[in-house]
């Protein structure tokens, strides 16, 4: 590949990024992260929580959860089987106690109680991957972070965005070609979307309003003009 044909394939998924950023964005408005919090760490355990589970489900579970425990000290000094009780709900409930109460000892003890604000220590806590920290960043402390979630895999290969499954490329791709103020909303966008009219295995292409950008939905339509032959 030439430097100029790169710099077109970059060009072009930039223009394109912008305008399925523009058109989501009109087509339901601002979006937040859909976890309730009040702190950055009851954020934190509400991502870890989520793996697996629904907003929803989290929402549930974390309301009476944090009117009980809100704070690392709370949840550091929890036995598994206590806080198990509480989040079972939410599946992987052994795993996801321990990796929050060992988080929870971490920030306690490593970070006199306060929650990191940085990708290197956030990703070194139990349980916290790139996911995670980038929705802490993006979310609670306004550092720019691109949560690449299963939807936001899912949505980017379909439109033909990326091509590669790993989530760190796919971060990698869209922070390269968005503006970073960009980079927390459209995550969010693209997980509305893919809940809304882009759900798996049902994508509603004909009421999708980036269909027109889409690889999956150019592929749909041309099986249906190949079979009216």
């Amino acid at each position: 590949m030439s430097a100029a044909s790169g710099k077109g394939k970059t060009t072009l998924l930039r223009q394109t990024l912008s305008e399925i950023d523009r058109i989501l964005l009109q087509q339901y408005g601002p979006q937040k992260c859909f976890l309730e919090h009040e702190t950055p760490f009851q954020l934190l355990v509400a991502t870890i929580l989520s793996a697996q589970c629904t907003d929803k489900m989290v929402n549930k579970v974390t309301a009476e959860l944090f009117q009980k425990y809100s704070e690392p000290a709370h949840f550091a000094s929890l036995q598994a089987e206590e806080l198990e009780k509480w989040i079972h709900s939410c599946g992987y409930y052994r795993a996801k106690a321990k990796n929050i109460i060992l988080a929870s000892k971490a920030i306690v003890e490593q970070f006199d109680s306060q929650l990191p604000d940085n990708m290197e220590d956030l990703t070194a806590l139990p349980g916290v991957g790139r996911k995670t920290a980038n929705v802490v960043l993006a979310d609670s402390f306004g550092v720019p972070g691109l949560p690449v979630d299963t939807h936001v895999k899912r949505i980017t290969n379909l439109l033909g965005l990326v091509k590669t499954e790993d989530p760190v490329k796919i971060e990698t791709i869209l922070c390269s070609a968005l503006p970073p103020e960009r980079w927390g909303e459209f995550s969010h966008l693209l997980i509305v979307h893919g809940r809304t009219l882009c759900p798996a295995g049902r994508p509603k292409c004909e009421h999708c309003p980036v269909s027109h950008l889409c690889r999956h939905a150019a592929g749909k339509n041309k099986l249906k003009k190949g079979k009216k032959k």
